[in-house]
């Protein structure tokens, strides 16, 4: 497995897909950095963190053994591979926020990036991009987030982490492998956010109603049970939790 050091990049993201498209990378190969000048979040987002106090990578793994119907996985393990590694250093309270926010007692610690290279018309590989609070503690203007410092009160070892997730990442990825689909499903709803409880959204319009959140469909819409007593699908950006 072959990790690659920056001091400074404008997105791991961005920097592995070029170097992917230069050469033939093996599995989990890594870059990490110590500040993203331009680092990204979902549809376009800016993930923004202090230097050097967080984590911030990009893996790349060959999946070309799934089928494109079936790429919202890549978000459920990604997400699950956090968790759990999170979870073995003691985070309290985590659960995953659709499609794959961590979150520690409701407040978000990490985003994670997922942007696939598809060529004629299959799954090639995916560029897993994580970006999680470990060692910062102001988050102005950012009243939802948060670190595990804050959460914890202890200081962490980011080189420690990177490699507890990137053995998640291995542990689920051979999962998908196996083709149990089924179990990654079940256990990325048993840690979705306010599954089940009566919640307040906004959609794209900047309307205001509640419903329940009922599900993830395998292709990554989120369900909801809306006062009508009918379940509508929402993509990314369709819908928001407010929290």
């Amino acid at each position: 497995m072959r990790i690659i050091k920056l001091n400074a990049t404008e997105s791991t993201n961005t920097f592995l897909r070029q170097l992917s498209s230069d050469s033939l990378l093996e599995d989990f190969t890594t870059v990490v950095a110590e500040f993203q000048t331009k680092g990204k979040g979902q549809m376009g987002s800016i993930w923004a963190s202090e230097s050097s106090k967080n984590l911030m990578f990009s893996s790349v793994k060959d999946i070309s053994f799934l089928s494109i119907e079936l790429s919202f996985y890549l978000s459920m393990v990604s997400s699950l591979s956090v968790r759990r590694a999170l979870e073995k250093l003691n985070i309290p309270q985590l659960a995953i926020k659709w499609p794959n926010d961590i979150l520690s007692e409701n407040k978000k610690i990490c985003g994670i990036l997922i942007e696939n290279i598809i060529k004629q018309g299959k799954l090639k590989a995916t560029i897993i991009g994580v970006g999680l609070n470990v060692n910062q503690s102001d988050f102005q203007d950012l009243p939802q987030a948060s670190s595990l410092l804050v959460r914890t009160g202890k200081l962490f070892d980011l080189d420690e982490i990177l490699y507890l997730i990137l053995d998640e990442l291995k542990y689920y990825f051979q999962k998908l492998e196996a083709g149990e689909y089924e179990q990654v499903y079940d256990e990325y709803h048993s840690y979705l956010f306010r599954k089940n409880k009566p919640s307040t959204f906004q959609d794209a319009e900047g309307s205001i109603f509640t419903g329940i959140i009922t599900s993830v469909s395998p292709d990554g819409n989120l369900q909801v049970l809306l006062e009508d007593e009918k379940i509508k699908g929402y993509e990314v950006k369709e819908i928001k939790l407010l929290y």
